[in-house]
């Protein structure tokens, strides 16, 4: 049988750009390749039937990189811990190819642990065993939580032993593949910058908003010299501000901690992606820290909002070579209003109550959201209560009972006197719902709330039987659990 990932209508749409974006390199030989993850839910994606492609397609394509297309190291530079660093491009991954998803938008391929290239700095360009585990971990939790974020579309082990300074070690290899919208970065247009190019800074644009945001070109021709090119670039950078600004919510109302926020790491679609040293937080504590490295807690989880608009801001100094700097301006003092609103829907869905109009979706009432979220986040922040174990707890034990009886609220609760102005709020909003709306909510804290957390103690729950054992099966079960 044909491999079918080699007979995918791969598009050179960033290729198209020419080598000043990117470096052409060969992907690593490695001594061994046995499959660890296929992510089967995005093959339908692709017009692909999981069970029409089997372990060796995934190995010949993403292991032993057998085809034909070239492989680009693409180029960036980036904002690192606050200090501009012109060093940087894909130092251990490159761009495999692009593809049209039956959707109709373009994605990515791109690896991760393939090998050196031009920008690896030294570095063997692996990536560690433990590593790839990780990320696949980190991507189907916050898709399981409503964060548009890139996913891992498979992870092989490669038989590699590599040295790390934050591993056990030697500590085993792989090489991962991403399944994201873009890796065009705010840090590519920073290095067209640094090099005084904004002929390219333009090229770069236009092939963003044609490939990423081509909605706001109609029914315009961002090649004809009769339009106005200042008034689609607004409305461009206008809805990047809204998609980072609900990223940033996204994040926060999960849990999660993203680590290193660096301008390299943020996507010009507005996509979560490159997990590292993230953690999920244990409670709801703004200052923890999740890299051992962020001495200052510079990229600490309550950051997060305020880094990503000043990353946002940072990006003006590329994007007003071509764009009016007062339209940059503008669009970025939405940010706040946009971050303020997803922040309180996707709280709001987590407690049961989304935002919609559909019959699935009960819409709470602006003075009742605001009354419960501001108790849950006292209720968090001041008393020593398991972040994800709220939630989780919540979605387990929701009855429609709780309307007519208080009491049965989170009974066995403690402390019982900090949950208790939370429980009466929470009351007085069910005793307004019908028996169908009451339906409604434990419907919605099912789809927004897993039943499982993966703080770092649940990550090493699945990694100690993989490095004792060669034992993958509790890591299954957790992702098994996540997708519940």
């Amino acid at each position: 049988m044909v491999n079918p990932f080699l007979l995918l209508n791969y598009e050179p749409a960033l290729e198209s750009l020419g080598d000043r974006f990117y470096d052409i390199v060969a992907a690593a030989e490695f001594p061994q390749h046995i499959l660890r993850f296929r992510n089967d839910d995005l093959l339908p994606r692709l017009g692909l039937e999981p069970e029409a492609v089997d372990d060796r397609h995934f190995i010949e394509s993403f292991g032993k990189f057998e085809g034909v297309r070239p492989f680009l190291a693409l180029c960036y530079h980036g904002y690192q811990f606050g200090e501009y660093n012109p060093q940087l491009g894909d130092g251990r991954g490159f761009l495999y190819g692009q593809v049209r998803g039956t959707d109709g938008e373009l994605y990515d391929f791109g690896t991760k642990g393939s090998g050196r290239t031009p920008y690896s700095r030294g570095a063997d360009g692996r990536l560690t065993l433990k590593g790839g585990v990780r990320e696949v971990l980190a991507a189907e939790m916050l898709h399981r939580l409503g964060v548009r974020t890139s996913r891992c579309l498979s992870l092989i082990e490669t038989g590699e032993q590599l040295w790390r300074g934050d591993e056990p070690s030697p500590t085993r290899s792989s090489v991962m593949v991403r399944f994201s919208r873009s890796h065009v970065r705010f840090g590519t247009f920073e290095r067209l910058r640094y090099l005084r190019r904004p002929d390219l800074i333009e090229q770069l644009l236009d092939h963003v908003i044609e490939q990423y945001y081509s909605h706001l070109m109609i029914p315009f021709d961002l090649k004809s010299e009769k339009i106005d090119k200042q008034d689609i670039y607004a409305q461009f950078y206008a809805e990047l501000v809204r998609k980072v600004a609900k990223l940033a919510a996204q994040w926060m109302t999960a849990g999660f901690c993203h680590a290193v926020l660096n301008t390299d790491n943020m996507s010009i679609t507005g996509e979560s992606f490159d997990y590292g040293p993230y953690a999920f937080i244990p409670t709801y504590d703004f200052r923890f820290t999740a890299a051992y490295f962020d001495y200052y807690g510079r990229y600490c989880y309550g950051n997060q909002p305020t880094i990503c608009k000043w990353n946002l801001e940072l990006l003006h100094e590329a994007l007003q070579l071509v764009i009016d700097r007062s339209i940059l301006e503008a669009g970025l003092q939405q940010f706040d209003d946009w971050y303020g609103q997803h922040y309180r829907d996707r709280m709001m869905a987590r407690l049961g109550f989304a935002r919609g109009a559909t019959p699935q979706e009960y819409h709470l009432a602006e003075d009742d959201a605001a009354d419960l979220l501001q108790l849950t986040v006292k209720l968090l922040s001041e008393n020593e209560v398991g972040y994800h174990d709220f939630f989780i707890q919540l979605r387990q034990q929701f009855s429609p009972q709780w309307r007519d009886d208080m009491n049965l609220i989170f009974a066995d609760a403690e402390p019982m006197e900090a949950m208790q102005p939370w429980r009466a709020v929470y009351h007085r909003i069910l005793q307004n719902l019908s028996q169908e709306e009451l339906e409604n909510v434990a419907s919605c804290l099912r789809r927004s709330n897993p039943t499982v957390s993966l703080v770092r103690s649940e990550i090493e729950k699945v990694w100690e039987p993989i490095v004792a054992e060669d034992n993958w099966q509790p890591f299954y079960d957790l992702l098994n659990q996540i997708r519940e």
